[in-house]
């Protein structure tokens, strides 16, 4: 198995479904073979990596 890392959080963005809002991030994820970026929905990427949201993770500043 090889494991990746969330590097960083490159973007932010809102779309509106029908009457709610869902909100997605653009993440660089990291690893043995090289980057890559993908969007995530932002609720479930909070519950997962709350520290990328607290304002610094691995000494970086993010949102």
């Amino acid at each position: 198995t090889i494991e990746t890392l969330p590097l960083r959080i490159e973007g932010r963005e809102m779309k509106k479904l029908r009457n709610k809002e869902v909100s997605s991030v653009k993440v660089v994820w990291g690893g043995p073979v090289g980057e890559y970026a993908i969007w995530e929905l932002e609720s479930k990427f909070r519950e997962s990596y709350p520290e990328l949201f607290s304002g610094n993770f691995l000494g970086r500043k993010f949102f």
